[in-house]
């Protein structure tokens, strides 16, 4: 147990055993126990803190997806793939509404559908990640609010309004992939493909992609539990986009034919859930289920 120090006229004396054990009694005692019912009057949402990185390189879900949807030795995405521009921007909602910065609007006496309520701007408080910051700022900003719909379609920029072009968020794959090259997953190369020359970016840590595809695994077999609402919400979350982005297959790919159709099969059974109705639980995020909602429409 490292020793307070403290420093007085050059001297440094150090406390005993028995004084740092009341010290720290007497600093949860009157610290966390206050913080507690504050926490509770004010009615402050227990959102999942930002987490620094621990032992393994942390993603985000929009890397997570991508990294799923990356071939692993050309380094770029299938080209027959138009489903991953919009998955990755329903994973952008996810993740700013993980994150505590944003919630669908509040309901009035008149319940409304998961995909008729308004995206709002819970917390501006920067992320860390410019893609994410542009995101919530684009959202922030907009009056009045736009659904969660509308917002997939905007950010993707596939909208027939030119007024709203701006919305768009442009080299979304390349930004995220550079992103992944910083945190040591990818590298960057040039291929030429006959007519022109391309960046790729191919991966150069398998550990962290292998990593990645057996939480996926074990989520639909191992550690199944047959309850969205016992999952881990950002795992779900995965769960749902990276079938949106038609990249699930690749995480599937190397089981055996009998552990593959189980897993399709409870993928199956996540995806025939009812939005509406998983959305109201206890512990269910609204946003969360709003976007699979606009997937699985």
């Amino acid at each position: 147990m490292t020793s307070l120090i403290q420093r007085s006229s050059g001297l440094v004396q150090r406390r005993t055993e028995a004084s740092r054990t009341a010290a720290a009694d007497n600093d949860r005692g009157s610290g966390d126990d206050d913080l507690e019912p504050r926490r509770r009057c004010s009615g402050e949402e227990q959102e999942e803190p930002d987490k620094g990185d621990s032992k393994e390189t942390r993603l985000t879900l929009m890397e997570e997806v991508l990294l799923l949807g990356l071939k692993d030795r050309e380094g770029y995405t299938s080209f027959w793939n138009d489903c991953i521009s919009s998955g990755l921007r329903g994973c952008m909602l996810i993740e700013l509404a993980i994150r505590g910065r944003l919630q669908l609007e509040t309901c009035g006496m008149r319940r409304k559908s998961l995909l008729a309520r308004k995206v709002i701007c819970k917390s501006d408080a920067p992320t860390g990640d410019v893609l994410l910051d542009e995101a919530l700022k684009h959202v922030k900003e907009t009056q009045p609010p736009e659904t969660v719909q509308s917002w997939i379609e905007l950010l993707s920029g596939e909208t027939w309004n030119p007024l709203k072009l701006h919305y768009q968020l442009r080299n979304v794959r390349e930004r995220l992939a550079k992103n992944l090259v910083e945190k040591g997953v990818l590298t960057t190369e040039k291929q030429n493909f006959l007519l022109f020359d391309m960046t790729t970016h191919p991966l150069t840590n398998n550990n962290i992609k292998q990593r990645l595809i057996k939480r996926v695994q074990e989520a639909v077999l191992e550690k199944w539990v047959n309850d969205p609402h016992r999952m881990d919400k950002r795992l779900l979350a995965l769960i749902f986009l990276a079938h949106s982005s038609d990249v699930l297959e690749n995480a599937f790919s190397p089981l055996l034919d009998d552990q593959y159709d189980l897993a399709m099969k409870r993928v199956r059974q996540l995806l025939d859930l009812e939005p509406e109705g998983e959305s109201t639980k206890t512990n269910s995020n609204e946003l969360l289920w709003a976007v699979v909602a606009a997937f699985i429409k």
